[in-house]
């Protein structure tokens, strides 16, 4: 059995991310009530978080980390509310989105593999889209699942999910660096930096 995974933003979305980030987070929390040290941009940017290469840090503990680098103490939740609020986009549904998934869905077990260190992004994202969780039969984000795109391991584990083998795999995305690394674990690339395929398979 065959089965495809779709990247999300840029291939089935767009989505109005903040162009800095930083800023966007740093905004949010002052609304809560942390003051920010004055090279706020700076500790944004550093590493706090010793994690091994392809590991995703979920956002809000980098931000945590952040922080505490710089002796200042958040209240409570404050940095995972802060990041929250602070991705909060518009959604568009880009062109032939739903036809692809629904296509490939004739065919196979779909799911979603998205790079994202936000929580809660995804479904949000999906509520406001033409989309939703029901289209795809496993959703697969690195917050969750701990690894990134490139990495061979997040391929691996929307395979996993879709509970087929990674040579089994066809992955659609719009980024041939980080999507295209399919290729690695053993699965078949698509690329949809274009637009998305008209006739399916592609």
């Amino acid at each position: 059995m065959a089965a495809v995974s779709f990247a999300l933003f840029g291939t089935l979305v767009d989505a109005d991310l903040p162009a800095d980030p930083a800023a966007a987070v740093g905004e949010e929390l002052r609304a809560r009530g942390v003051t920010l040290p004055d090279d706020w941009h700076e500790a944004y940017h550093e590493t706090h978080v010793d994690a091994p290469d392809g590991a995703e840090v979920p956002l809000p503990a980098h931000v945590s980390r952040a922080l505490v680098s710089r002796g200042v103490d958040a209240p409570g939740n404050a940095p995972r509310r802060a990041v929250v609020a602070a991705f909060d986009p518009e959604v568009r549904t880009r062109t032939g989105a739903v036809e692809a998934v629904a296509a490939a869905s004739e065919r196979g077990p779909v799911g979603l593999l998205v790079n994202c260190a936000v929580p809660e992004l995804v479904g949000r994202t999906l509520v406001r889209s033409a989309l939703s969780r029901d289209d795809f039969d496993a959703i697969v984000t690195s917050v969750a699942c701990g690894w990134r795109k490139p990495d061979a391991r997040a391929f691996e584990r929307v395979a996993d999910a879709l509970d087929v083998s990674p040579e089994a795999l066809t992955h659609v995305g719009s980024d041939p660096a980080v999507d295209g690394a399919v290729r690695d674990a053993g699965g078949r690339y698509v690329d949809a930096s274009e637009s998305l395929p008209e006739a399916w398979p592609p």
